[in-house]
């Protein structure tokens, strides 16, 4: 043990966590009574309330990341594995959490969310626990010697113990040795030329299980864990956000497949979605509606023995090599919000550069984008295209919306896990860099704002990471979990985006060189705040979520 340490940490901890929540419960009882004054939240109010609601939603955020990085020290302490890394870890998040409840939390690089947004003077959380973790948990101290311990573990790794089981571990072991062969070595050439990944490591990745991770057993998958699925997207995205988003679009058809297709649709798709035989794509955005998804315009209307779809989509993924296509489009042309949508199971041929929508009926552009490479994005366009009539999810007119909102908690979970990766990566390179570059005849590591860099990124990967296992295993238990998996995506996309940032300022010049894979690490993990529900659309949910009824 060091200086560095805050004595009786476990219980300090227990105390100041249960100190800001109860905080946490007055405030939201208050702004619940402004919006909500008969009982029922006023949407108009929500709506001109926005700041107010959104510092709600990131205090929130925060209380739940604390309670969670409590709940891995104390069952690491009770298994005897609460080692240094992991006090220092676990004290300095709760040092710099604690800070930004009391003091401003960053929800942009130019919003702060303050106790005062929410008609708070910030009583609460000035209690002893809380004061001494906020001037005594995140010190120089602490930061320089956490980095110490993580200069001395060898090789790529997650610093300090992830609380997971010995079988989740393993999966980590096998994927990161995966990664770091195949993926790692070739990430940056494939980006700077702007190519698709190769077929050949999609085939391997098949091979692995990928694409059947979460589908049951039944129907040709792993049957594994959404715990499982978090890991396998963390180390394949700490090589390339692309490699580790393809199980996305896999994830997405499989959930939207088991939730709301039938018996039929299950041993259909399913085995062929888990075998990588079948590589779907999610068609969901239009041009003019972003989040905006219940007041979509492409239709679909029924002809014969099928549908025809006419319309047009965008930011579609990996659309060209795509051989199914989960379509949302408007099946009830009298109704003007989400009631009149359905989803459809269309078929399609896969493309070729040359030739990437060979079928009739569809068209589609490239959409060049700064990062998150790999796949591809697309602009789409239908024609009359055909579908046939048993494609129509779950065989029932107008539940594509509902359909669609059941893969959602998934989708953010795993997008939260990408986030991670994406992390992970920038300090990767960040810490390599800081040991092998020189200034004033000592490595960049020895100085305070760099090592201290390090450390933060550090601590808020493992912050990032408990809030998501913990909304992974809420998931798994079958318990309602949208409010913790958008926190989870709420928090991973900013420590991505801050770890990436950093990254490139320890580079300095030289991370403005697209040469340096830092470079694609920031533009990865920009894309993380917009997609799978941007940044702004996610705290109004969690705000909704909150002020919903007290027993939200």
């Amino acid at each position: 043990m060091t200086e560095a340490l805050v004595p009786n940490l476990i219980e300090t901890g227990r105390t100041a966590v249960a100190d800001a929540g109860n905080w946490l419960a007055g405030a939201t009882a208050g702004l619940r009574a402004t919006l909500a004054p008969e009982g029922k939240l006023d949407p108009a109010r929500l709506s001109r309330e926005q700041t107010a609601a959104h510092a709600l939603a990131w205090s929130a955020t925060v209380v739940e990341s604390l309670r969670q990085m409590q709940g891995w020290a104390e069952r690491l302490d009770a298994a005897g594995e609460f080692g240094e890394t992991e006090r220092l870890l676990h004290q300095i998040a709760l040092g710099e959490y604690l800070a930004q409840l009391k003091g401003g939390i960053p929800m942009s690089q130019g919003e702060l969310a303050r106790p005062v947004d929410l008609g708070s003077d910030g009583d609460g959380l000035d209690t002893p626990a809380v004061t001494l973790l906020t001037r005594s948990g995140n010190t120089p101290g602490a930061r320089r010697r956490l980095v110490e311990l993580m200069q001395a573990q060898e090789g790529a790794s997650t610093f300090g113990r992830t609380g997971l089981d010995e079988e989740l571990e393993m999966i980590r072991d096998q994927f990161r040795r995966f990664t770091e062969e195949k993926v790692t070595p070739h990430a940056h050439d494939w980006h700077l030329a702007d190519e698709l990944i190769p077929m050949t490591l999609i085939g391997e990745m098949a091979e692995m299980g990928v694409f059947g991770l979460t589908i049951p057993e039944e129907y040709g998958g792993f049957g594994l864990s959404k715990a499982a699925m978090c890991v396998v997207s963390e180390e394949l995205s700490r090589g390339w956000i692309g490699v580790g988003s393809l199980g996305t679009r896999s994830e997405i058809a499989a959930e939207l497949i088991l939730g709301g297709g039938t018996e039929e649709q299950r041993e259909k798709w399913l085995p062929r979605i888990a075998s990588g035989e079948i590589l779907p794509t999610a068609v969901f955005t239009e041009p003019n509606t972003g989040s905006d998804l219940g007041s979509l315009s492409t239709r679909a209307v029924r002809e014969g023995d099928g549908w025809r779809i006419t319309g047009n989509k965008t930011w579609i993924t990996h659309a060209a090599r795509a051989s199914l296509m989960t379509v949302l489009a408007r099946t009830d042309p009298e109704s003007r919000d989400w009631r009149g949508l359905s989803m459809f199971l269309a078929e399609k041929t896969p493309g070729t550069e040359a030739d990437p929508f060979p079928d009739p009926g569809i068209t589609g552009g490239e959409i060049p984008v700064l990062g998150y490479r790999g796949m591809k994005e697309y602009e789409l366009a239908f024609d009359n295209f055909p579908v046939p009539a048993e494609n129509l999810l779950g065989g029932v007119e107008g539940q594509g919306f509902k359909q669609l909102m059941r893969t959602f908690e998934s989708a953010r979970i795993q997008t939260a896990g990408r986030a991670i990766g994406v992390a992970q990566s920038a300090l990767d390179v960040a810490l390599r860099y800081a040991q092998e570059r020189k200034q004033f005849g000592q490595p960049l590591i020895a100085f305070p704002r760099v090592f201290s860099k390090l450390a933060m990124m550090a601590v808020e990967i493992m912050i990032a990471r408990q809030l998501t296992y913990f909304s992974a295993r809420e998931k798994d238990q079958g318990r309602r979990c949208d409010l913790e998996a958008g926190m989870a995506k709420l928090l991973g996309a900013r420590v991505a985006w801050a770890a990436a940032d950093n990254a490139v300022q320890i580079h300095g010049g030289n991370g403005f060189a697209m040469e340096y894979p830092v470079s694609r690490i920031l533009c990865d993990a920009r894309i993380l705040n917009i997609f799978e529900g941007a940044a702004e659309i996610q705290a109004q949910v969690i705000a909704r979520r909150l002020l919903e009824s007290p027993s939200s």
